[in-house]
């Protein structure tokens, strides 16, 4: 096999970390393109070759955040004992992940504000991202109703909605400076709202 061109002189996974990481902080739109040539180490042509234009790239660095950071906070929803315990380890991994000091403070995701930056392409695919998370909560609560854990009938829609903007709340108050320790409480608060 020929191998055509030069071959990468960089790390591809490392520079979209990168990437990623500046457009979590700084949002699509306030991210130049001179910032990305900066923090993934490489030049244009570089970058155009292995990632594409902007957007592109935005969209890898947002699926890499999805299989990377995304796992983390979501985990304890499906490991934990209870539907409830679920909840309440989801939140509380919420309230450290998003407050972590290696990383960018709250969610890529919750923060991304692409669809009113003009570009509603980016926003379509962020708002489905943010309706998975919302999707799959309810789709735990539902196992909770099935196995007695909830009231049959609740509005677990509803339900996963209200948890879902507590946790989104966490993420906005980690960027404006809230710590782990503010967030935790919140979250333990959180299940005094749990249905008796």
């Amino acid at each position: 096999m020929v191998v055509r061109g030069r071959p990468r002189s960089f790390d591809r996974r490392h520079a979209l970390a990168a990437a990623m990481a500046l457009f979590w902080q700084k949002g699509y739109t306030a991210t130049s393109m001179a910032d990305l040539y900066q923090a993934m180490g490489i030049n244009s042509p570089s970058l155009y070759a292995a990632f594409g234009n902007k957007e592109d790239l935005y969209l890898e660095a947002v699926a890499y955040y999805e299989q990377s950071i995304a796992p983390q906070l979501w985990s304890p929803l499906d490991t934990a004992p209870s539907v409830r315990e679920g909840v309440r380890q989801w939140l509380k991994c919420s309230a450290k992940v998003l407050t972590r000091d290696d990383a960018p403070l709250g969610c890529m995701v919750t923060l991304s504000t692409v669809a009113s930056e003009g570009n509603p392409r980016l926003g379509e695919i962020v708002m489905r991202l943010r309706q998975k998370g919302i999707d799959k909560l309810a789709g735990r609560l539902e196992q909770g109703v099935r196995m007695g854990e909830l009231p049959a009938g609740i509005d677990t829609a509803a339900l996963a909605r209200m948890y879902v903007g507590i946790q989104q709340g966490l993420s906005i108050q980690a960027r404006d400076g809230a710590g782990f320790e503010a967030l935790d409480a919140v979250a333990e608060m959180a299940m005094a709202l749990w249905p008796a």
